[in-house]
């Protein structure tokens, strides 16, 4: 499948949603797991502002990836995101979009990376 690496470099990223697990099927609420790695799926939804334009993304990350609190309005860091065009179909009609997936997400809020005292 195609993969488009997504610059983050000049955009601003906050939580617009905090980390769900990802299901698989609704029906059984059977988790998602990476294919290659087994990891639980987890999705968090951002605003990503760029460009003078402002749009709202889930993206899909290794629950391992998730650090920091990561509450709504919390500014993140999206390490290793790509954007994967796709299409399927449903009920006899095609449809068309744009997944996304990231290896980390990572708070920025202050202390979010700092050690905690013992």
């Amino acid at each position: 499948m195609r993969q488009i690496p997504v610059d983050t470099l000049n955009a601003t990223v906050m939580v617009a949603q905090p980390p769900q697990p990802k299901v698989k099927d609704r029906r059984t609420g059977e988790r998602a797991m990476d294919a290659e790695t087994g990891a639980a799926l987890s999705t968090v939804d951002v605003m990503f502002a760029a460009n003078g334009e402002v749009e709202i993304l889930s993206v899909t990350v290794p629950e391992s990836g998730i650090s920091g609190e990561l509450e709504m309005g919390t500014p993140v860091a999206l390490t290793g995101l790509i954007a994967r065009p796709g299409e399927n179909e449903f009920n006899g009609q095609k449809r068309h979009g744009i997944a996304f997936r990231a290896v980390a997400v990572t708070s920025l809020a202050n202390g979010a990376s700092k050690p905690k005292a013992a």
